[in-house]
């Protein structure tokens, strides 16, 4: 079967990040931002507060495989908390302030972040061949933005975010929206992903083949996630998808 579609996995696939959720450096500047606002909140009570409200989130949610909106947690906290000060600061200014706290937040928190290596030249040569999209857990507010600052974006139509569905991997609808758009059926795609149970798993649930991006190694797994193919670094890639498609 011709392989016409290559989809990706971002974080642990593409990317190579580490942040730190519970930074407290990161709930310090949101509030120091905050007070700006209106709004007099300590750093331990804005932390606490964006973990409860994430909470409900889930907890409210009717999906087996929740995923949280990030620029909503931040909406609920200003309205909790807005005074009469942040409310006259204006509609759009308001509207706009939900995605700078995400923003905020997630840039502080964040440790590192690079593309694999040589990701970029492989993904440029697919490209005149395949298909290529993205389906990752993650919210729009910073996976997009990170893409770019990692020079990756452009190689990639559609971008299918969990934080934008309200239902994470393995969850076959994720998969199955971004290979909707690109007009494939999932016998003709390849999933490329570092997590067995989101990616491999949640891709075979159509009938894709699945790649294992493993850059430390093989982490071991069970049956029922274990890949058509085991990635090591990206150079091998061209050769990994010429194999599946001759399967």
């Amino acid at each position: 079967m011709e392989i016409r579609a290559v989809l990706f996995d971002v974080n642990g696939t593409l990317i190579d990040i580490e942040t730190d959720e519970g930074m407290d450096e990161a709930y310090r500047a949101v509030a120091h931002f905050l007070t700006y606002q209106g709004i007099a909140l300590h750093r331990g009570e804005v932390r606490e507060l964006y973990f409860r409200i994430m909470k409900e989130q889930f907890a409210a949610s009717v999906e087996i495989y929740p995923e949280f909106d990030v620029v909503a947690v931040w909406r609920e906290v200003l309205r909790r908390y807005a005074t009469d000060y942040t409310r006259s600061l204006g509609p759009e200014k308001l509207r706009q302030m939900p995605l700078l706290l995400a923003e905020l937040q997630r840039g502080i928190a964040r440790k590192r972040m690079v593309a694999y290596p040589q990701t970029r030249e492989i993904l440029a040569q697919l490209k005149t061949r395949h298909r290529l999209a993205v389906v990752s857990d993650a919210q729009s507010a910073y996976g997009l933005p990170e893409l770019r600052a990692a020079g990756l974006a452009d190689y990639f139509a559609p971008i299918v975010i969990s934080g934008d569905y309200g239902y994470r991997k393995p969850d076959p609808r994720l998969f199955q929206a971004a290979l909707t758009e690109l007009q494939v059926g999932p016998e003709e795609a390849i999933f490329v992903g570092n997590d067995r149970f989101r990616d491999v798993l949640g891709a075979r649930q159509l009938g894709m083949k699945t790649i294992l991006f493993c850059p430390q190694g093989n982490p071991g797994g069970s049956p029922e996630t274990e890949p058509d193919y085991i990635l090591y670094e990206y150079a091998d890639l061209p050769r990994a998808i010429e194999f599946l498609g001759a399967r």
